[in-house]
């Protein structure tokens, strides 16, 4: 299962209802451990309200380096040293060497634990493996915004339960065999090749992507097909080539094409006091859609999508 905390949910200019671009996420298996994706201006008093530890956060992705997207760095990491952190911290960003090394250069001040930049490709249409464990996969893929920026999609390990039966009707009573075709999805045992699936159901694991600041494309679309949660920019109701953000709309038509299950839009412009205009104008288009809001929660999990605050 995933639980996914808004944490900021406004864009370039804080409000009193929506701070800036932060979300916690959090898979429950084994690891447990929590990503933040984007720290805006204030994200560590947002962790704090919400009751969740960002010392615990050993790896934080940021979409790109426009300040409402990665201003709450500098205090956050302050932090975190005041509270004698030791273990490493790894930011995931474009130019991600570049831009840390700037961060760190500030003031009279310098963390004792180590802070490791790790770059994320930013051209091309292609996405980037960054994190794996035996659950799950955190990947990039380039987005299109007015700076180099990317969007990021954690994704759960597909579950693979061998029928023991069907499989020594092939005679694969071997664990080895078992193993490999588990890892590669098909073997040739005794001149036959025997696909994964012949004995074997699989179960799809779950999918959220988050786009961060960008206008829809096709590498986006791709990268987010079949998603059980889409969180996309939402800044204006609708698309704006001149400061490259997605509408609404847009938001809701690339939900659709790439089959996604649930759209949340977030991002939203300090001009929009009341957002439901936005979240109409893509429910024509898809109707799974909703608005995110600060401190609003999500638990997900297969078949289950639920909504707390």
């Amino acid at each position: 299962m995933f639980e996914i905390v808004f944490l900021g949910t406004g864009s370039s200019v804080p409000s009193r209802a929506r701070n800036l671009a932060a979300i916690w996420m959090q898979y429950s298996g084994e690891t447990g451990e929590p990503f933040l994706f984007d720290c805006g201006e204030g994200t560590q008093s947002q962790l704090m309200k919400s009751k969740l530890s960002f010392m615990k956060i050993d790896r934080i992705f940021i979409t790109h380096w426009h300040a409402d997207h990665w201003a709450g760095l500098i205090g956050l990491i302050q932090t975190m040293n005041l509270e004698k952190r030791r273990r490493a911290l790894r930011i995931y960003a474009p130019e991600a060497e570049r831009f840390v090394e700037n961060i760190l250069e500030m003031g009279y001040w310098a963390p004792r634990f180590r802070v490791i930049p790790v770059d994320c490709p930013f051209e091309g249409e292609e996405p980037t493996s960054l994190y794996r464990t035996k659950d799950f996969e955190v990947l990039s893929a380039p987005a299109k915004h007015s700076v180099p920026a990317v969007a990021f999609c954690f994704k759960e390990r597909d579950k693979v339960n061998v029928d023991i039966k069907k499989a020594a009707k092939y005679g694969l009573s071997q664990g080895r065999l078992v193993g490999k075709l588990k890892e590669k999805g098909s073997v040739v045992f005794k001149g036959k090749e025997i696909k994964l699936e012949q004995v074997a159901s699989v179960k799809k694991g779950l999918k959220v992507v988050y786009t961060g600041d960008t206008r829809t494309c096709r590498s986006l679309e791709m990268f987010s097909r079949g998603a059980d949660l889409l969180i996309h920019d939402s800044t204006f109701e609708s698309q704006d080539e001149t400061i490259m953000h997605a509408g609404a709309a847009e938001a809701a038509e690339l939900a659709k094409r790439a089959q996604v299950k649930k759209l949340v839009l977030t991002h939203f412009s300090r001009r929009y006091q009341d957002v439901s205009p936005l979240v109409k104008a893509a429910q024509k288009v898809f109707p799974e859609t909703l608005a995110a809001k600060d401190f609003m929660k999500i638990a997900l999990k297969k078949e289950v999508f639920k909504v707390f605050g």
